[in-house]
């Protein structure tokens, strides 16, 4: 995603093991308990009803993406509730930074929205001019909190994450990931590199094209979100090693966490959210998490997630606010520790 990063500086082992680990627990706890959030959202009083014209939905990435997916299965039941057109506005580029900058200058009353992952967390300690700062925005809704996972060629001659460490320490091996400065890419540096010193190559790709990467025999090992490489694992065309979320995923149920392979407390998320320009109305942000989370709490709406291999994870806004904040302080610290630039 960012092929402009700079080459990676070593931290040590200790370091990462306290920054990473943690996600998980910080993510499932503070995602039930979060008042809703004023400091981005001003109490101001609506002086028109809401929405009083289309909503434009601003995807940060490309159409086919798996943001761009969610935002279409939720597009059609806004429509229906709020009785206007909701028109998505493919705006990819810079890792999603493009779309940002366009909401972030956005009138803050609703009608504009930006669709976004969690690359939105990253990127601002990333890029050093990312042309927005988080309170530019105010958190609307989390859509899905999907774990990434880790995969070999079948060629590979390791079964398991124990093995595949092994292998790593008498062979020069490569990992393709979702990109630089994904979340893939930062959790594998953390397990391969910083928790084992294993000295592995890394190769970025996109989320699809790193899957491919690994199914054509290119590169042997595989780091991307859960989408793309599930189908491919279930047919056996790619061996899944370990999910990096803190529970095994429903999509492959018996594929092990890296936290109960010997890492307590390893793990890290996908996720994919709403917001809107920072200083929209409380009541107007209310509302759109409430459609939002019906939207994604439709039987129809979580069966093609789940075939998807997409966890739908609906929260208040508060609750989103709350794991947002705690994602860009965490990321901050890995992407400093790790010495990653992308411009």
């Amino acid at each position: 995603m960012h092929s402009k990063a700079a080459s990676m500086i070593r931290a040590s082992a200790r370091a990462f093991a306290i920054v990473l680990p943690l996600a998980g627990t910080v993510v499932a706890s503070e995602a039930r308990s979060q008042p809703q959030p004023r400091s981005q959202a001003q109490p101001a009083t609506q002086p028109q009803a809401f929405p009083s014209r289309p909503l434009r939905l601003v995807v940060a990435f490309p159409p086919g993406a798996t943001t761009d997916t969610i935002a279409r299965l939720v597009q059609p039941r806004l429509a229906e509730a709020f009785g206007q057109p909701v028109v998505i506005d493919n705006r990819g580029g810079a890792g999603g930074n493009i779309g940002a900058q366009i909401v972030a200058k956005s009138a803050p009353d609703g009608h504009v929205l930006l669709g976004t992952s969690v690359a939105f967390a990253v990127n601002v300690s990333l890029f050093s001019k990312p042309g927005f700062a988080i309170r530019d925005f105010a958190p609307v809704a989390m859509a899905t909190l999907t774990p990434n996972i880790l995969f070999v060629h079948p060629s590979v001659k390791a079964t398991s994450l124990k093995e595949l460490l092994a292998l790593a320490r008498t062979e020069r091996l490569s990992y393709a990931s979702s990109g630089t400065g994904t979340t893939t890419h930062l959790a594998a540096e953390v397990l391969f590199r910083q928790l084992n010193n294993v000295d592995i190559t890394h190769v970025p790709h996109t989320p699809a094209a790193a899957v491919t990467a690994v199914l054509g025999g290119q590169v042997p090992i595989g780091s991307t979100s859960m989408p793309p490489a599930v189908p491919l694992s279930q047919a056996g065309k790619i061996r899944p090693i370990a999910v990096t979320s803190a529970k095994r995923s429903s999509a492959l149920p018996d594929v092990p966490t890296v936290a109960e392979l010997g890492y307590p407390g390893f793990a890290d998320y996908t996720w994919i959210a709403f917001l809107a320009p920072a200083g929209t109305p409380v009541a107007v942000v209310n509302r759109l998490n409430a459609e939002i989370n019906r939207a994604l709490n439709a039987p129809d709406v979580r069966e093609r997630m789940n075939a998807l291999a997409i966890e739908p994870t609906p929260m208040t806004a508060g609750e989103f606010d709350k794991v947002l904040r705690s994602d860009v302080e965490r990321y901050a610290r890995i992407v400093k520790q790790l010495g990653l630039k992308a411009d």
